[in-house]
């Protein structure tokens, strides 16, 4: 009887708090119902049974374990026998199982469960009645318990209850006092030397203990035992942070590639690793069983993984164990039947210790009947059996063998270079390929393969022949490479006649199909190229390569639009421009120049401390820079064209006259000897950027809309009147920061309002001309 694993929960009395689904009427959803949904299961419907191509659906199982808590337990055993059929190795479903038969006091049931998995709980409260004998019952399952076990690092709890189980028992005397003594020591003693969540209680349990039996022997024994106790303490921290990173409820599934199972898989690596390094510095027997132990825990949820199987028997292994290797190969088998791959490293390990009959089982059970086996296992049963049993037993298997249906070239390939190379017979080989010849004539793989046969044996009359039959049977597209490989055979053992003559037979045979489709019939510098070049040596450098390259693709992009644009007549007709697009591709990637590049800055002024806005406002007539002024400060590229628009019919410093076709903007009238006018209607929208005319709202007209303004209209006409200084000399805002300063101080100082309005106008006209 084996114990293959327990959960990070307690294996002895834990039981898991179960929340029902429930529809929207309120009652609880058939499990069987919703698990049949899930899974959909192939044939009649069955409330039990969990197939489909989707067999291993976690949801599904989850659903139909919760549910099977509360049927009755007749309804629930098939419900976890199926559970347990396809997951083995979930002791959650193995503690459900066994509780719901605990629930009913069905001692016979649990015992077959028992005898399939250990379960302490159940043995304590069978032996509890049965006085000594039971006690001692109990003992033993405890020791064969922890035996498994102990080394968990969530085992603690077993430790605990051990130990208390033992303090429990009854001394008549005082000889049974020594005796329960001694036998709660040892188990403290290896407890606090095993790294487990509770090795700290453990430790200060057993100070008490010894402290309450003897002072003085509790000296010696605790001293000898702390640094023990310590190097346990720092191995489990140091487990604890590969612990942790491992998903104890993981339900052992087939790998699909989710980053969640290859998380896991990488979380049991470093485990693996890190228990073989031996941290805890223990003897080998210990230290080995760790790393069994961690290794049945992985195959817990790692159970459909056969490079764990592998990974596991072969440290077995190499550790000399060969025997235990054996089992595990075996478990991983009827984990996974139909891995090959963990059959053939089965039969290697066999046939390395010299159990050949053995390993010709395993080879046997590969094939199988025979008629449905794989030429790979035909290939590796031929090899097999020359290695193990000689020459004619290999031989009388592949007379076999290729009656097979589903033997392929490669079976006859195998076996004639085995001949050839191991047998020594080049005769043998030479008709099994010739045999072969008959069957796969329409192979390429296999031309080739038979003609370097051929080769080896410098039969050049013979590989000449072979490729003239292959090249009359095959289609053009399918002898691409065996004209390659003609050509090729020619170039190295041919004369120069011969060789230019396969050459021009390739391109009249390989002309409009396959990749040589658009290749030309004439001979190209491309050609010499090849024939003079000899494994990695070239006739050229590469800088040459690279331009026949070029040239041929060119050559092969203007064939292409010389073909679709022949005339019916049979001329042909080629676009100039289509020439020059050919002609012009440029041979290199041009990229632009970026040495001269500057980053993008708005507040960046061009010049020596010179504001090119200052520049053009000096350069502006009195009139613009009297419109600039009333234009308010706006958040944006573009100012509202209304606003512009009704400041502009309110300015009593502009005309009245209406905008011609003929007269000057704004910006022209800035030259010398031109007054500045500033048209009204629709010329003015020319300073919004648009070129529509905006037509005046209703409600607007001369008259000022506000008191406000027309206050800062006076003040204006006032200021500009009385003034000397002209309004374009007048310091301007540079920024953001001193644009909204000017516009604080415009309530409380007059003098600046006009910077201020300079400012505000400048910023918008700047945010709208700039965009």
């Amino acid at each position: 009887m084996s114990l293959q694993h327990h959960t990070k929960k307690s294996l002895y009395g834990s039981t898991l708090r179960h929340q029902p689904n429930t529809s929207a009427g309120g009652s609880t959803i058939s499990a069987h119902r919703r698990a049949a949904y899930l899974f959909r299961s192939e044939g009649p419907p069955s409330p039990y049974i969990l197939g489909g191509a989707d067999k291993y659906n976690v949801e599904a199982a989850e659903i139909l374990a919760n549910e099977a808590q509360h049927l009755p337990i007749a309804e629930a055993t098939p419900i976890y026998e199926q559970l347990l059929l396809l997951f083995p190795t979930s002791a959650k479903f193995w503690r459900q199982y066994v509780e719901a038969h605990m629930a009913v006091n069905n001692d016979e049931a649990i015992k077959q469960i028992f005898s399939r998995r250990c379960y302490i709980r159940f043995i304590r409260k069978v032996n509890d009645k049965k006085g000594m004998e039971g006690q001692e019952e109990t003992r033993k399952a405890f020791d064969f318990m922890l035996n498994y076990v102990g080394a968990d690092i969530a085992s603690g709890p077993v430790w605990m209850e051990y130990i208390s189980f033992l303090k429990s028992l009854p001394a008549i005397n005082a000889q049974e006092e020594s005796h329960r003594m001694t036998a709660v020591r040892k188990v403290y003693q290896k407890a606090i030397v095993t790294p487990t969540h509770h090795i700290e209680q453990l430790w200060k349990d057993y100070e008490n203990f010894e402290n309450s039996v003897s002072r003085q022997l509790a000296k010696g024994l605790i001293s000898e035992y702390q640094p023990k106790y310590n190097s346990a303490r720092a191995v489990y921290r140091e487990r604890k942070k590969y612990v942790d990173e491992i998903d104890w409820n993981m339900l052992a599934v087939p790998p699909s590639g989710s980053c969640k199972e290859e998380m896991q898989w990488i979380a049991w690596k470093k485990l693996l690793s890190f228990e073989k390094g031996n941290p805890q510095r223990i003897d080998a027997a210990s230290s080995n069983k760790r790393v069994i132990f961690t290794y049945e825990q992985c195959l817990m949820y790692m159970y459909h993984y056969p490079d764990v199987w592998y990974d596991y028997a072969t440290w077995h292994a190499k550790g000399g164990s060969i025997d235990t290797a054996i089992k595990v190969f075996q478990r991983s088998l009827k984990a996974l039947p139909d891995s090959e791959m963990l059959r053939y490293a089965y039969a290697e390990l066999e046939e390395s210790r010299g159990a050949i009959q053995a390993a010709k089982k395993i080879y046997e059970s590969i094939l199988g009947d025979g008629v449905n086996a794989t030429s790979l296992a035909h290939i590796q049963f031929i090899r097999f059996l020359r290695r193990t049993e000689g020459v004619e037993a290999a031989r009388k298997y592949f007379l076999d063998a290729r009656k097979s249906p589903s033997c392929t070239y490669h079976v006859y390939v195998a076996y004639a270079t085995m001949a050839f190379c191991l047998d020594k017979d080049p005769k043998m080989a030479h008709n099994v390929f010739e045999a072969g010849l008959k069957r796969f004539m329409h192979e390429p793989v296999y031309i080739l393969e038979y003609a370097d046969f051929l080769t080896r044996l410098n039969d050049d009359q013979n590989i000449r022949a072979l490729f003239e039959r292959a090249l009359s049977t095959l289609k053009p597209e399918e002898s691409v490479e065996i004209w390659k490989k003609f050509t090729q055979f020619e170039q190295t053992y041919g004369d120069l006649a011969s060789m230019l003559k396969v050459e021009q037979r390739r391109k009249e045979a390989l002309f409009g199909a396959g990749e040589d489709g658009t290749a030309a019939l004439e001979s190209n510098l491309q050609d010499v190229v090849s024939r003079y070049s000899y494994m990695d040596l070239w006739p050229c450098t590469s800088n040459d390569l690279d331009h026949l390259s070029r040239q041929e693709w060119l050559s092969k992009s203007l064939n292409n639009k010389l073909e679709k644009s022949a005339l019916p007549n049979g001329m042909a007709r080629l676009d100039k421009a289509s020439m020059q697009s050919v002609s012009s591709t440029p041979t290199k990637v041009v990229y632009p120049d970026t040495s001269k590049m500057v980053v993008y800055d708005p507040k960046h002024n061009p010049g020596a401390g010179t504001n090119a806005f200052d520049e053009i406002l000096k350069a502006a007539p009195p009139a613009l820079v009297a419109f600039l002024a009333n234009l308010p400060a706006v958040e944006g590229p573009t100012p509202n064209v209304d606003i512009v628009l009704s400041i502009c019919l309110q300015s009593d410093q502009l005309p009245g006259q209406s905008g011609k076709a003929g007269n000057p903007t704004p910006l022209q009238s800035g030259k010398a000897g031109i007054p500045a006018q500033l048209p009204s209607g629709p010329a003015t929208s020319e300073l919004s950027g648009s070129s529509k005319p905006h037509p005046v709202p209703s409600g607007l007209s001369l008259k000022p809309t506000s008191n406000r303004n027309y206050g800062k209209r006076k003040e204006f006409d006032r200021q500009e009147d009385d003034d000397t200084t002209t309004v374009q000399s007048q310091p301007l805002p540079r920024d953001a920061f001193r644009i909204r300063q000017y516009q604080k101080a415009r309530a409380s100082s007059t003098s600046q309002t006009g910077s201020v309005s300079y400012g505000s106008a400048f910023s918008g006209d700047l945010s709208g001309s700039t965009g």
